[in-house]
């Protein structure tokens, strides 16, 4: 994976940020989100064979992340695509069409079927159907006729290092029996690239698409007995910063792909000078403007048509016209209503004076036609019609304004003993308890309020004589009082929260209260067994909870008592105490200024829910420095592994005994590979090597000069070298000794001592 780090840094100031943060301010840097990788009709470079002969080599770079093919006389490859073929039966034309590299990406059906010839996350080829294609592909783009049944040309080919025997053997028997190849080569794509850059003693560095290798090389030939391998790469950072960005964005309205993300990581990732510093300073205001990269997705904005003054002026008499005819409308079925009401209610007075001189059994029967339980639910009936009726002439008809006061309910059921009721006369009297409790928990608060209304008045004279007589003292004392409002106040959104999950212990708590409540004995333990309580086995129980939850006097005032306690002891504070100013405020505290989420989320600007365009942003901070940081700390990542620095300091501690070894490993370090592309790759592996390593050692680090190409030229290169003609494994030793016959050379995983 190539890695392209661009650092984006605005030179405007940050002085007094903080004082700043709600002033406009320009709108954001905005990089938008890489779209298919399709590059359309690309002419074929097949003028090549021509200028070929049968000596000519065919250098391919079998790179998991693309292939990379050309001639051994080419300064560069001359085609270079994605190790994908699609391939699928295609209905119309009723046959088989297979779409390599890029061509898999060219609509949705291809890239549904979409196959990648390596083991996921390995650059250990896994489906060979694939592979044969992406040859076929390879040469038929090189010009080579399969007329001749045969590609005619000596090929060398990168491989991994430690591949597995199988796959090379596999290789071997595709490349000579397929495509009749005269000779093979294979080579490590790390040590092509350290011999193209004249290296000979030093230690290759080699992060790549799937994995990081550590080699360290000897007058040109590798020790593979201390190579090493740290199991990540781009194809690993790839999917880090597609699970970051999930977790990180779970309602997100666009797909996350790959390649977006590969593109993501080119584009804004950097290797931090200090990762732990900078991490804990990330999303600090005074920056964060330079450091949160906005990733613009595709969206549809809603289009408001704008209309001309004319026509706004029609809309808004015929919105007038329209409101005063509902209006009139909304009068007359409430005049409606009235009347109905008050037939109701002179109904039910008359039903209330016939059964006044009617016996029992009649009583029951005139109830039951109207759905009247009792007498008393009937008193109820008319009183609720008294009120209403009169709410709604004051209303509609202008009528006389009476204060509507709460007459004292009755609860005749609460002075009968309990061996004179049945069974539905006991559920009744238990839930005329409840709500006598209620009634009387209300007119006490009532009361209280009252008193409490008096004792604020007084109180708030003698504050304002102590502040005059002691403002520092007073001051104090205003402060302890905002902290215990703030306690409060958590802990009732703490409380609030609980009641939500009825598995809570608040939730617990309170359902017992509302079970005792609602009990015969209330207040009386219970023991398992021995107590038979049914409440809830009705479902007209559950009433009860509904009429608690829905009192006068909800919660939610209480809250309001105290955020509004809160406010006057701090305007106090803004007032009479020059320390205190508005930032420390809970108002101001709760602004989404001062939200580190907010920060984490959407950057350092207000966020509009209902925009479709900032609902189809990303925004990079802190996933910019801990993608790449994984190479040097993997546990971040969940790998358990060292990291590159701790491999180094491994290598040459204890790889080496002799002290002249660990010089000449130290004194040239290389580092290649795309994943090695990160802008401060270099600075920070030089710096940590520092911290870990003796005084007096030298360390110098290079980069290759082109860490993702130089893999291909150096094949090229050793491939045009006369002496690497005794290195190729010819078409009959294959035919001799087999598959698994292969030679020694200084760049392969089989190594000359």
């Amino acid at each position: 994976m190539t890695i392209i780090s661009t650092h984006y840094v605005d030179g405007g100031s940050h002085s007094d940020f903080s004082d700043t943060r709600h002033l406009p301010r320009p709108p954001p840097l905005i990089w938008h989100a890489a779209e298919s990788p399709f590059k359309g009709y690309q002419r074929l470079p097949i003028d090549g064979y021509s200028s070929s002969s049968s000596s000519t080599v065919i250098v391919i770079d079998n790179g998991a992340s693309l292939l990379r093919a050309g001639w051994a006389f080419d300064k560069s490859p001359r085609i270079a695509f994605p190790a994908t073929v699609a391939r699928y039966r295609d209905r119309k034309i009723n046959r088989t069409v297979s779409y390599v590299g890029y061509n898999a990406f060219a609509d949705a059906t291809t890239r549904g079927q979409i196959r990648n010839a390596f083991e996921p996350g390995t650059n250990v080829v896994g489906n060979w159907d694939v592979m044969e294609g992406l040859l076929d592909y390879t040469f038929a783009s090189l010009g080579i006729s399969a007329e001749n049944g045969g590609v005619g040309r000596s090929i060398v080919m990168t491989e991994p290092v430690a591949n597995l025997g199988y796959s090379r053997r596999t290789m071997t028997e595709l490349l000579f029996e397929c495509y009749s190849a005269p000779a093979v080569a294979y080579g490590i794509d790390s040590l092509f690239s350290y011999r193209f850059n004249g290296g000979r003693k030093g230690l290759v560095v080699s992060s790549s698409h799937t994995a990081t290798h550590l080699i360290p090389v000897f007058d040109s030939k590798p020790i593979m007995s201390s190579a090493t391998r740290l199991n990540w790469g781009g194809s690993q950072g790839v999917d880090y910063l597609l699970k970051l960005l999930k977790l990180k964005y779970p309602t997100f309205p666009a797909k996350f792909t790959d390649y977006q993300m590969e593109e993501m990581i080119q584009e804004h990732c950097y290797v931090s000078k200090n990762f732990q510093r900078e991490i804990s300073t990330f999303l600090d205001w005074s920056d964060l403007k330079d450091k949160d990269h906005v990733i613009q997705y595709p969206f549809t904005e809603q289009v408001i048509v704008e209309k001309s003054e004319e026509e706004l002026t029609r809309i808004a008499e015929r919105k007038k016209e329209s409101g005063r005819r509902l209006q009139e409308q909304a009068a007359k079925m409430r005049l409606e209503k009235l009347i109905r009401k008050e037939q109701t209610l002179e109904y039910y007075k008359d039903l209330q004076q016939r059964l006044s001189d009617q016996k029992k059994k009649e009583i029951k029967r005139l109830l039951d036609e109207d759905e009247f339980k009792d007498e008393n639910q009937l008193e109820k009936t008319i009183h609720d019609l008294e009120k209403s009726i009169r709410k709604a002439r004051n209303k509609d008809v202008d009528g006389p304004e009476h204060p509507d006061e709460e007459a004292e309910p009755s609860y005749p059921l609460l002075s009968v003993a309990d061996e004179e009721l049945d069974e539905a006369g006991l559920k009744e009297k238990r839930h005329q308890r409840l709500m006598k409790s209620g009634y009387d928990a209300r007119v006490r608060a009532k009361a209280e309020k009252e008193l409490e209304r008096a004792r604020v008045a007084e109180e708030e004279r003698r504050n304002d004589e102590y502040r005059e007589a002691n403002l520092q003292s007073w001051l104090e004392d205003r402060r302890s009082v905002r902290q215990t409002l703030l306690q409060r106040i958590k802990e009732r959104d703490r409380l609030k929260a609980d009641l939500g999950n009825r598995k809570s212990l608040a939730s617990q708590m309170r359902m017992k209260t509302l079970a005792n409540l609602a009990s015969d004995q209330p207040g009386k333990k219970r023991r398992r067994g021995l107590d038979d309580d049914n409440f809830g086995a009705n479902d007209d129980d559950w009433g009860v909870y509904r009429t608690v939850a829905m009192g006068e006097h909800s919660e939610d005032e209480e809250e309001e008592d105290l955020r509004a306690g809160l406010k006057g002891v701090e305007e106090q504070l803004l007032k009479y105490d020059p320390t205190f100013n508005k930032s420390n405020t809970l108002e101001a505290q709760s602004d989404w200024t001062q939200s580190l989420m907010h920060a984490f989320l959407r950057g350092p600007r207000p966020f509009d829910p209902g925009s479709q365009q900032e609902a189809h942003q990303v925004h990079l901070n802190v996933e910019r420095i801990r993608v790449p940081e994984v190479v040097f700390q993997p546990s971040i990542a969940g790998l358990d592994q060292a990291g590159i620095v701790d491999i180094v300091a491994d290598i040459t501690n204890h790889g080496f005994a002799n002290a002249q070894d660990r010089v000449g490993i130290l004194g040239n370090i290389f580092v290649t590979g795309g994943n090695t592309m990160f802008a401060g790759f270099n600075e920070r592996l030089g710096r940590e090597l520092r911290a870990v390593l003796p005084v007096e050692a030298s360390i110098h680090i290079r980069k290759a000069n082109d860490p993702i190409l130089d893999a291909w030229k150096g094949a090229a290169q050793w491939a045009a070298d006369p002496e690497s003609s005794q290195s190729f494994v010819t078409r009959e030793d294959y035919q001799e000794k087999g598959a698994d016959y292969m030679k020694e050379h200084n760049v392969g995983n089989a190594v000359p001592f």
